[in-house]
């Protein structure tokens, strides 16, 4: 038996002796007292014979006939699995069957059969496999309001991939990029979805068992909105603010007790909604620390924050429960008021989210189990803020959130794919945090573990040597490797983000990480190294020669940190500033030309601005 290499591994796999060796001629049975709703899977399936072994096989919803002309039977029957997603698949010498309760569980047997296939060169290794998954939604959402808008073809080429690993659930998080009829002055440089382009995704998402479902931050995180005059009464405050992680510049959140705010909101769920079928919406409604520093100061300081931030949420709850439909909504700030959680509605959805590897998951998950709150962990891709990525906190975030949201009873995992300050990241630096968060959220114990090099070299760039694989697995850790280890992004990136006076300001914090012109030598190479893996790799996929000249485009970002770093710190020449202006020209022209393979212009000028002001130090 081949080593196969699935993604997700299944809960159960055993082989079993002998092999099926599959004819063209024979058919493809549909066992179902509605055959039409298990046809897109057939074909599915009929398509991957004919694409990797060359075989033809009609479909056919009755097995009249001889035995010897059916090679492939899709039944549904009630008794062939417990959980309505669950399936089991035959591999017997004489034929192959699959069966499920439903049509969904068919689709996944199909995506495993059609992942051994394409595997097998030959006859199909006999085995048996039981399957079925921990988390009832298991989702990715996509950030397309930091600039990167993706083209249709990009959405949908990501749609096809996330289905064939049993995803389930699709989000697209959205501030401003929703082309909304009353309000044009918001998106008119945006490039943003069309209402028609959803209807197209939504009908695309149901044929392969996915959920779109809408996104809109209907609170915190509306400053596109709010810097606009039509919209500024409505901000909580225009000045400044503290969180977390320091002193911000409003305008950032709507202000909870300006009337104003819900009427908006309202006004664009009128203009959203109809666009999908989903009757379930996240309303955002995280980070909103500017709350109580402006318009709400009175009620803050009457009722408490957490007050003034629940009684908001539940008017926003109020409104789309009458629209028949369920609210989905970031918990980050809720958790933080643990005696208000016990007042939430129990059809609402908290989205626990956190990013680092360490993060409290069992904790937080704790408190939302306590009152059966449901919810869903919400690790993410570890991508943004990071050029190539940042592996080891992506594969222990995901780890974590998807042990502890299985321990405490989550409804669902929601892989998160952010683009913070310009989206700099470029698609496939996020294809290993996609495949894990595949594998772990649909069988954790089969998952946890895996080769996530070999897996994604196999199942996401389609490259069989494994060269590309360890090439983003190791590319991705060089976040460990430079400068002192950060929350929430990777040393290099912020060299890049940062003013050459701010940088040096920080000269004693990245010394104290032992940085000298060794260690940046050393990250050259790594580099290097790692590009060179290219050289070997062999890649099936349509877009292999995109791929390559993205994955190019981040080590030349990176290298370029490090020569950024050298001059901060240890190098300041006129020749070495002329070196690193030439480099950044020509890295903005690549950057220009990768950015509109894969997604639309509107937020290109925006995200190159900040490659821009790093070249302008150099001539200073």
């Amino acid at each position: 038996m081949p080593d196969l290499i699935l993604l997700p591994a299944p809960r159960s796999l055993t082989p079993t002796s002998g092999s099926c060796e599959l004819r063209s001629g024979q058919r493809i049975v549909i066992e179902s007292p509605e055959p039409h709703r298990l046809l897109f899977s057939a074909q599915r399936l009929q398509r991957s014979l004919r694409e990797h072994s060359g075989l033809s096989l009609e479909l056919s919803a009755t097995a009249a006939g001889p035995a010897s002309e059916i090679g492939v039977t899709l039944r549904i029957a009630p008794e062939a699995a417990e959980h309505d997603q669950g399936y089991r698949l035959e591999v017997r010498p004489g034929g192959v069957l699959a069966e499920a309760r439903t049509p969904a569980g068919i689709f996944y047997a199909v995506c495993t059969l059609g992942q051994i296939v394409e595997q097998a060169e030959g006859p199909l290794p006999c085995l048996e496999v039981a399957d079925w998954p921990d988390f009832e939604r298991r989702g990715v959402m996509l950030d397309i309001s930091r600039d990167r808008v993706p083209t249709m073809e990009t959405v949908l080429q990501l749609l096809d991939t996330f289905a064939s690993w049993k995803m389930n659930e699709l989000q697209l998080y959205t501030e401003h990029t929703f082309a909304y009829r009353n309000h044009p002055e918001v998106w008119e440089h945006a490039s943003p979805f069309t209402g028609e382009e959803i209807l197209v995704l939504d009908a695309y998402c149901r044929e392969r068992f996915v959920e779109l479902v809408p996104n809109q931050n209907s609170f915190g995180h509306m400053e596109r909105w709010l810097r606009l005059p039509r919209y500024q009464p409505l901000a909580e405050t225009m000045g400044t603010f503290r969180t977390p992680w320091g002193e911000m510049q409003g305008p950032f959140s709507l202000a909870p007790v300006n009337p104003g705010s819900l009427e908006l909101v309202s006004d664009l769920f009128d203009e959203l909604l109809p666009h999908f079928t989903s009757r379930t919406v996240n309303v955002g409604c995280d980070e909103t620390y500017d709350v109580g520093w402006g318009q709400s100061r009175e009620a803050v300081e009457r009722q408490g924050v957490g007050r003034v931030y629940l009684n908001y949420l539940l008017k926003i709850y109020e409104d789309l429960t009458a629209r028949g439909r369920r609210m989905m909504f970031w918990g980050d700030i809720i958790v933080e008021h643990p005696d208000l959680i016990p007042e939430l509605p129990r059809d609402a959805v908290a989205m626990d989210w956190g990013y680092e590897a360490g993060h409290p998951f069992d904790e937080q998950c704790a408190r939302f189990e306590a009152t059966d709150i449901p919810f869903y962990v919400c690790p993410g891709t570890s991508s943004w803020c990071s050029i190539a990525g940042r592996t080891d906190n992506a594969i222990g975030n995901i780890r974590n959130a998807a042990e502890n949201g299985r321990r405490h009873g989550a409804a669902g995992l929601l892989n998160t794919d952010w683009g913070d300050r310009g989206h700099w990241q470029h698609l496939p630096v996020s294809f290993l945090g996609y495949a894990f968060g595949a594998a772990c959220s649909w069988a954790f114990d089969s998952n946890r573990d895996v080769d996530v090099a070999r897996l994604v070299s196999e199942r996401a760039f389609l490259d069989p040597t494994g060269e590309m694989g360890r090439l983003v697995f190791e590319l991705g850790n060089l976040y460990q490797q430079v400068g002192p280890v950060i929350p929430n992004g990777s040393p290099l990136f912020w060299v890049l983000q940062m003013p050459l006076s701010e940088l040096r300001a920080l000269r004693e914090r990245y010394e104290a990480g032992a940085l000298d012109e060794g260690v940046l030598d050393r990250a050259l190479e790594t580099i290097r190294a790692a590009l060179a893996r290219l050289d070997g790799a062999r890649m099936r996929r349509p877009d292999a020669d995109l791929v390559r000249r993205e994955l190019r485009g981040a080590g030349r970002m990176l290298s370029h940190g490090c020569e950024r770093l050298r001059l901060a710190f240890f190098r300041d020449t006129p020749e070495l500033r002329r070196r690193l202006d030439d480099d950044m020209r020509e890295i903005i022209s690549e950057y220009r030309e990768l950015w509109l393979a894969r997604n639309r212009p509107g937020g290109l000028p925006d995200s190159v601005a900040r490659l821009e002001a790093a070249r302008r130090d150099y001539a200073q």
